[in-house]
């Protein structure tokens, strides 16, 4: 992974440096601070997600219909589409895709599950962020550059397509049927389980590793201890490459190319976790080579994850900040949500996991 040569930290420098402006932004100094996430409302429910199907792939059909009935998404929001499965779109094939879902997906719909492993990209690009906040082919010509800013990290509501013309997106994406079954159900498990603040809290381990150029994350992460405002939510920080002895896993954060195997532990149901390198998202990467790809957290036990399909380098804007992730996902939203909150400059970001998990969602009254 390339360094990304920044300037000296400033306060306020991470996501001003990304032309959105957000209270949370100021860089955390010695000894780490939480930054004040500012108060979301709403969620994006099934009434308000489109779900896209590949007509052309068996894996898409089979996922978009089981997660179309499972979630109880209406009739009227499902599109379905024709597209090869390859790894990256053509320009040519991303417009049409694009225009086939703005004329297409109804207007109340404000967020979109993509129910396909491939495609994943166009040219450089991620699609998910591409067809969120549009398509930047001169990133191409130096993938290192700074991006576009993603309008949606400074929004606080819950109807973006309405409101900045952006419907956040995710991919339905696992190494099997099977798994992105397992992972939809472990979605739908998850939703208002930590509600009222569970018995014994859930955890969100941060993990700092000896990687220098992908350890750029470690001077974001939060002191040790709960979470402010939220109930049955501790951080845990460790100094590791392998994973730690896993209990009651919510979130993990790390700087790795390849976190060694087993990737076991007790991950709830909801779990979000990512590594921060710079070809996480190549999701037609067979297992075991080269760097880890999100779909290992996925078949580990996640429920969501991240990861970018061309050289980013280690711009910390193109990753989840690790304050805002979870404090978005802890005031309720969900995991589609807390992720696009999260990253400031997405456009080789591909998101993947199950859209709807929202643990600490309320439960909703008769």
């Amino acid at each position: 992974m390339a360094k990304a040569k920044f300037s000296k930290w400033q306060a306020g420098a991470l996501l001003a440096l990304a032309g959105a402006t957000c209270a949370w932004a100021s860089d955390p100094v010695d000894p780490p601070h939480w930054s004040r996430m500012p108060r979301l409302y709403g969620r994006i429910t099934a009434q308000e997600l489109g779900v896209v199907i590949n007509t052309a792939d068996p894996y898409s059909v089979a996922v978009g219909e089981y997660y179309a009935r499972r979630r109880g998404i209406p009739a009227g929001q499902v599109v379905r589409v024709q597209l090869p499965q390859s790894a990256s779109l053509s320009r040519e094939e991303f417009q049409a895709l694009d225009e086939a879902l703005r004329s297409q997906m109804p207007e109340h719909v404000n967020g979109l599950a993509l129910a396909w492993v491939q495609p994943y990209a166009v040219a450089c690009n991620s699609l998910t962020s591409a067809l969120a906040i549009g398509l930047q082919p001169e990133l191409c010509a130096h993938s290192c550059a700074a991006t576009r800013a993603s309008p949606y990290v400074s929004y606080f509501g819950a109807r973006p397509w309405v409101v900045l013309g952006l419907r956040p997106a995710m991919q339905l994406a696992a190494r099997s049927l099977p798994a992105a079954m397992a992972m939809i159900e472990r979605g739908i498990a998850s939703d208002h389980t930590l509600a009222a603040g569970p018995a014994e809290p859930a955890m969100a381990y941060l993990a700092a590793t000896p990687d220098t150029s992908r350890n750029v994350r470690e001077r974001l992460f939060p002191p040790a201890g709960p979470v402010p405002g939220a109930a049955g939510l501790e951080v845990v920080r460790v100094k590791s490459e392998a994973l730690p002895p896993l209990r009651r896993t919510l979130v993990y954060q790390t700087g790795l190319a390849r976190v060694p195997a087993p990737l076991g532990g007790e991950w709830l149901p909801g779990a979000l976790a990512d590594h921060l390198t710079s070809f996480g998202g190549l999701l037609d990467k067979p297992a075991g080579e080269g760097q880890m790809t999100v779909l290992d957290w996925i078949e580990a036990g996640a429920t969501a994850s991240y990861g970018t399909v061309s050289e980013p380098c280690n711009h910390l804007q193109k990753f989840p900040h690790p304050q805002a992730l979870i404090q978005a996902y802890a005031q309720g939203v969900s995991a589609l949500e807390a992720y696009w909150h999260s990253v400031a400059w997405p456009g080789q970001g591909v998101f993947v996991g199950e859209p709807l998990a929202a643990p600490f969602a309320a439960v909703p009254t008769p």
